[in-house]
């Protein structure tokens, strides 16, 4: 539908009526699914084809055995060690691998992933790059 029909519409029938449909708003048989991504294709005949491929795989690991529970109380006491700053953790986790490595002479710039870190910090709030620190 062009920009001109649009328009008209809107003006002939209403601007109401022009909002897109919702579970509230159309009829009860009316149901929009949010939120989720489709399994297939649906095809110009609707037809609906699944794909294998686009349907999620959920990896449990076997828990047969664990004693740990998946819920925490609210009722549990408060941990005692402090909140790690990102730059303790940095030192404590990265620095270690990094320093051997550069003793090691094996330290490439361009291979920071190595370290769990991303190629470019563009746009990121906390940049992890090493020169970035205050020494």
């Amino acid at each position: 539908m062009g920009v001109l029909s649009t328009l008209t519409r809107g003006l002939v029938r209403g601007a109401d009526r022009t909002a897109e449909f919702t579970s509230k708003r159309g009829p009860n048989t009316f149901y929009k699914s949010r939120g989720a991504m489709p399994t297939g294709i649906l095809t110009s005949s609707r037809k609906f084809i699944p794909v294998r491929e686009m349907t999620p795989e959920f990896v449990v690991p076997n828990l047969e055995g664990f004693n740990l529970r998946p819920y925490v109380s609210f009722k549990a006491p408060a941990g005692t060690e402090e909140r790690m700053t990102a730059e303790e953790l940095f030192a404590q986790v990265v620095a270690p691998q990094i320093e051997r490595d550069i003793e090691a002479g094996t330290f490439d710039k361009e291979q920071l992933e190595k370290y769990g870190l991303e190629k470019t910090q563009e746009g990121k709030l906390f940049k992890m790059y090493p020169k970035n620190f205050v020494r």
